[in-house]
């Protein structure tokens, strides 16, 4: 017979084209040094991406971001909070401010990049928080383990020896009294709160009996209602906020408002709130006291104490109250908050053929704590051109040695008016909003103070003075009652109110404190298992007991010495037991 035979050379073992199907040319010892990894398409990167984003990492980064994304809303002033802030950084910050404005960081809370982070962490939460839901509801059904066969190998194992108590067989005492002792561990075990399963097992080498106990669902429990509370706070802020609303308004002493839109010099509202959303009620402002520290003391001359006395009318009733610093009103589910307080001057122009042009109390805003104000009086009509006032109000003033003046106290003890008059085109008839604190003078001519043809004019309450070239006359009105002999209610004052309404306050609350309970339980509750088993030799019961901790739990130690402890002094034979570890 022939044989035929092949010229060609063997395919050599190292080749990179082999196909050894059980080892792929990939293999960490193979020879082909391109790994090639599996495309994953538009489908597999969505569920990649929805796998990343519903990470409890990611929703733990997602709260970190959001609490750093909230920093600027408590360092720069909030329109929604305190827009008289914004105007006043606006004024001391002109360059500066358009950019921080363009970046939302005066309305942080309603920018789009905060309600960006708000509603990832939402949907981060959501998702995470339903598969954990799932499986916990499913491990609550669930057995506890079967025992296992090698208990020893356990961290925190003891083990018992007790002789047979009864009068029959050595083997059937035995292993009667290992049954009873299981079900004595049993009982013991759900004493202590313990969720547990018997296990009894033949084999050839005997019959054991042993009972599996687990308990500290209320951890993971905790931990879910931690999370899902923290999801309820999210969605009743985000629902809340659509039907709240917040509104500001300074009221002079002897004003009303009026719970109208109209009313209110800002608003910040939802998208739901509409036009006649506003409960029917009006505010009247008679008085607001203050008090300061006596002199002789740390805090001589501060203020201690604001308290605006208010006269409600709502639904036809009528009644008194007032408005302090940390105490809001609450009118109709409204709350009002007492935001700053200053002095109002009232202030009267007249013509040169004697009419009042102009006749307003005018709040003023405070510049330091002795409540040195700056204010902005604008006369439009009336006048043969607009005229622009800044003036500065010392309520009780003293002059420093270079001829400045300055307040030493907060009270009306010298009150002082300083005005700088200009005149010209105030900038408004063309309909361009202008700030009713901010004067700008660069198309402006001084006519008083600052470079003008006549210096400052300076007022004490009741004094009159004369514009330069005949203009008229202006005159800082005393409004102390008649026979007052000092200045202490010469001069008006006003109260900056907030008024809010936020019906899902109360809910939020209630999640916050829900969150709070789980998270207590989530820290404090340990989850731990349990395991008792009896088995006979030689007549004896051999008693093992074992604990298992999910995550560190320094006392899981203690609490296995504390059931073999128990379980003995149950079953009434501590003295006839040898303990080893």
């Amino acid at each position: 017979m022939s044989s035929s035979r092949s010229d060609s050379p063997a395919p050599k073992k190292d080749a990179v084209t082999s196909s050894d199907p059980l080892r792929p040319s990939d293999h960490i010892d193979g020879d082909n040094s391109t790994i090639i990894q599996p495309r994953l398409g538009f489908v597999g990167w969505l569920r990649w991406g929805w796998r990343q984003l519903t990470s409890m990492r990611t929703a733990i980064v997602l709260l970190l971001v959001l609490a750093i994304a909230a920093i600027p809303g408590s360092i720069f002033p909030q329109r929604m909070a305190d827009p008289n802030g914004v105007t006043q950084w606006e004024a001391d910050n002109p360059d500066l401010f358009p950019v921080l404005d363009a970046m939302g960081l005066f309305d942080v809370y309603l920018s789009p990049w905060f309600s960006a982070i708000y509603l990832l962490l939402f949907i981060s939460l959501v998702g995470c928080v339903i598969p954990r839901v799932k499986h916990h509801l499913k491990a609550l059904r669930a057995r506890p383990p079967r025992t296992p066969a090698r208990l020893q190998r356990l961290e925190d194992y003891r083990e018992t020896v007790r002789p047979s108590t009864g009068s029959g067989s050595n083997e059937a005492d035995a292993d009667a009294e290992a049954s009873r002792s299981i079900d004595v561990a049993q009982k013991q075990l759900k004493a202590l709160g313990y969720r547990v399963e018997r296990y009894d097992l033949t084999t050839k080498a005997g019959r054991t009996y042993s009972v599996s106990a687990e308990r500290g669902y209320w951890r993971e429990t905790g931990n879910l209602l931690f999370h899902i509370a923290l999801v309820g706070v999210l969605v009743t802020v985000g629902v809340g906020g659509s039907f709240a609303y917040t509104g500001q308004r300074v009221v002079v002493e002897g004003q009303t408002f009026v719970n109208t839109l109209l009313d209110y010099e800002s608003m910040n509202r939802g998208r739901f709130v509409s036009d006649d959303a506003l409960s029917p009620y009006s505010m009247t402002l008679d008085s607001f006291d203050v008090t300061y520290q006596e002199y002789g003391s740390a805090a001589s001359g501060q203020a201690g104490d604001f308290s605006a006395n208010m006269t409600i009318r709502e639904n036809g009733e009528t009644r008194e109250a007032s408005v302090r610093v940390n105490h809001p009103l609450n009118i109709a589910g409204n709350n009002v908050y007492l935001l700053g307080n200053g002095y109002a001057p009232t202030i009267t122009v007249r013509n040169a053929d004697d009419e009042v042009v102009y006749r307003n109390s005018v709040p003023f805003l405070p510049q330091d704590t002795a409540l040195t104000s700056l204010g902005v009086i604008k006369v439009t009509d009336g006048m043969p051109e607009q005229l622009g006032i800044a003036a500065f109000f010392y309520p009780s003033a003293v002059k420093n040695d270079n001829g400045a003046f300055a307040s030493a106290h907060g009270d009306l003890l010298a009150p002082l008016l300083t005005l700088r008059v200009y005149e010209g085109d105030l900038g408004i008839d063309d309909g361009t909003p202008k700030s009713v604190y901010v004067l700008d003078t660069d198309e402006l001519t001084p006519i008083a103070g600052d470079g003008g043809d006549a210096p400052s004019i300076e007022l004490q309450p009741g004094e009159t003075a004369e514009l330069p070239g005949g203009r008229g006359t202006i005159t800082f009105e005393d409004e102390a009652p008649a026979g007052a002999t000092d200045f202490t209610q010469s001069v008006k004052r006003f109260a900056s109110l907030q008024v809010h309404h936020d019906a899902s306050a109360v809910w939020v609350l209630v999640f916050a404190l829900l969150s709070l309970a789980g998270l207590m339980l989530a820290l404090f509750i340990p989850r731990r298992r349990m395991w008792v088993k009896a088995s006979v030799a030689g007549g004896e019961v051999r008693l093992e007991y074992a604990g298992l901790a999910r995550g560190e739990d320094p006392t899981l130690g203690g609490a296995v010495d504390d059931l073999v402890t128990g379980h003995a002094r149950l079953l009434d034979a501590p003295s006839s037991a040898t303990t080893r570890k």
